[in-house]
């Protein structure tokens, strides 16, 4: 059976070397002329298998695989990965997930792992930066398996030292790791293979791994097919002497020049026909070749290639492609489908935005598993519309807007300071979710706060015995806080409905408090009784509160011991008026 390259995402937290893996299998130099040295475009490049078997030299002998190569995509991060869909899930069929043996785990680093997970896409680990551990003696493009026979007993002892506790950060994450020569059973471990991007020591490890996991697990779905090519759009250019362009990555069917085709776009798909196809040479760069393209007449899946069409007017990043016979095929309408976004709302909610169809729905999905109500979302920027929608909702922990990779617009921004609204914006999800999670926090916190200042709460003491300071005028008496806070002003009543008095100030030793909480023991002044007469020592007595708060009291965060005591005023309330609190 005839099958495809799989195409391989490689992700990772920025600067832990995902470009460099790259350009020491394509032997280029794609990350020295990057702005900053950071991938800034999406980029992809095809390895022969001739290449491949070069590379691995000695660990492949005379074995020969089916797999024609591998379609590497370089992302500018875990955010990237996500726009790129096929069929609702993720483009990629592998992924190597790169991480700093130095570093271990960063924010994207996690990010990536989740995102992973979310699209079920099997992934492998290359740890990088061996060559940075101290006294690693390295040799170029050397397997793993034999560099580590060549090191010291100190430095491989730094680096399981640094290994193991990758592996067990990688274990808090849900993901079982270990060394790839040390696992039986490849569907029960992620296979973690140490390299050096820089000395290219470790990738004959890693290029077997992939070619390996390719074949035996992925075989059946990397069946080539004969049928209408189906892609994925990563990036709309302007390129000299072409206009503008699409790179893209046909991953299933056959490409030809001069075929019709349905563009994918925020709104319906733009139905067109094909102009060029330029293919880049292997081992060359889509976003950035050392050589001229190849002009094509027809291309079979997979291969990321650069496209030009007669009209791509609002075709966006991440957005499928898809021959089709005309306008009217039914694939059109499918395409419209598979390109717009289900997400669940409520009519209590926030707002959220991003820059494409994956992003978007991958805040959905971490804002659903946080319990994070939605009312409305979108693609594109942040807008002056959100911003005034926003405003006009409900309550004020709605008037939120959650942007993931989604800037604000000049006029949004203009149109922000003249409102009370939360704009939160981040290229880490998760970090999103809890940058949004701890202002919630904060935010009820303080409401509570405003609504404790208000009226008084549910709160209970008790008369402590030898503590009866004063008898009268004021009663002066040492008193344990069972439940709630005690304030100065607060009027208090008895178990049986009696009127109590009013708290007229608090002591803690010679200092005067503005409250006294749970577990304190106080001394109180208390106005209007007499102990012995109105009250004694052992007796419970409560805060009196006002009927019309009660409602706004039991919305509030209040702990258990508030409710029940809570509960306990009502029941005493309910003795005289029935209806109390209702």
């Amino acid at each position: 059976m005839a099958i495809r390259q799989p195409v391989v995402s490689v992700l990772g937290h920025v600067d832990h070397g995902k470009t460099k893996l790259l350009d020491t299998i394509r032997g280029t130099s794609v990350v020295s002329r990057e702005a900053g040295a950071i991938t800034q475009h999406i980029g992809a490049t095809e390895v022969p298998i001739e290449h491949i078997y070069k590379i691995c030299g000695g660990l492949i002998g005379k074995k020969k695989f089916n797999v024609p190569g591998l379609l590497f995509i370089d992302t500018p991060g875990h955010h990237s990965f996500i726009t790129l869909r096929a069929r609702g899930g993720s483009l990629a069929d592998l992924a190597v997930l790169v991480i700093d043996i130095r570093e271990g785990l960063k924010p994207q680093t996690i990010e990536s792992i989740r995102i992973l997970k979310q699209y079920k896409t099997p992934f492998v680990i290359a740890m990088n930066k061996i060559d940075t551990i101290q006294g690693w003696m390295p040799e170029r493009g050397r397997p793993f398996v034999l560099a580590e026979k060549q090191q010291q007993e100190h430095t491989m002892e730094a680096f399981n030292e640094k290994m193991y506790h990758i592996i067990s950060l990688l274990a808090a994450e849900g993901v079982p790791a270990d060394r790839y020569d040390r696992i039986d059973d490849f569907t029960k471990a992620v296979a973690l293979i140490p390299v050096s991007a820089k000395e290219g020591e470790g990738v004959p490890d890693l290029l077997l791994m992939l070619v390996g996991l390719a074949q035996r697990f992925l075989e059946s779905q990397l069946s080539k097919e004969e049928g209408p090519g189906k892609g994925t759009i990563l990036e709309v250019k302007e390129e000299k002497g072409l206009g503008q362009t699409l790179d893209m990555i046909l991953y299933s069917g056959v490409l030809k020049r001069g075929d019709t085709v349905a563009l994918g776009t925020r709104g319906a798909p733009v139905v067109t026909k094909i102009k060029a196809i330029l293919k880049p040479k292997p081992l060359d760069e889509i976003r950035d070749p050392r050589d001229r393209f190849d002009s094509v007449k027809e291309l079979n899946a997979a291969a990321g290639v650069k496209i030009s069409c007669q009209n791509m007017e609002g075709v966006i990043a991440g957005a499928p492609l898809m021959v089709v016979t005309g306008p009217n095929d039914p694939a059109v309408a499918e395409m419209k489908e598979e390109s717009s976004v289900k997400i669940e709302t409520q009519d209590d909610g926030i707002t959220i935005k991003a820059d494409a169809i994956g992003s978007l729905e991958a805040l959905a999905y971490e804002a659903k598993a946080a319990s994070i109500p939605i009312r409305k979302y979108g693609i594109g920027e942040i807008s002056r519309r959100d911003v005034v929608d926003t405003a006009a909702c409900g309550t004020q922990l709605n008037k939120v807007i959650l942007g993931f990779n989604a800037e604000l617009s000049k006029d949004a921004s203009a149109e922000l300071e003249s409102q009370d609204i939360k704009v939160f914006t981040n290229q880490v999800v998760y970090r999103l979710i809890e940058e949004y999670q701890e202002w919630l926090e904060e935010t009820k916190k303080r409401q509570d706060a405003d609504i404790r200042s208000e009226f008084s709460f549910p709160a209970k003491f008790k008369i402590l015995p030898n503590c009866i300071f004063r008898a009268a005028k004021p009663a002066i008496v040492g008193v344990r806080v069972l439940a709630g806070r005690l304030r100065p002003n607060q009027r208090l009543i008895m178990p049986d409905g009696r009127s109590m008095g009013r708290i007229r100030s608090i002591r803690s030793g010679e200092e005067v408090i503005k409250e006294a909480t749970q577990g304190q023991e106080v001394a109180v002044a208390i106005d209007d009784i007499t102990i012995g007469r109105q009250a004694d020592v052992g007796d419970v007595i409560y805060v009196d509160l006002l009927a019309s708060a009660v409602k706004d009291i039991a919305k509030t965060d209040i702990t258990e011991d508030e409710r029940m005591t809570l509960d306990e005023i009502i029941s005493i309330k309910r003795k005289e008026e029935p209806f109390w609190g209702m």
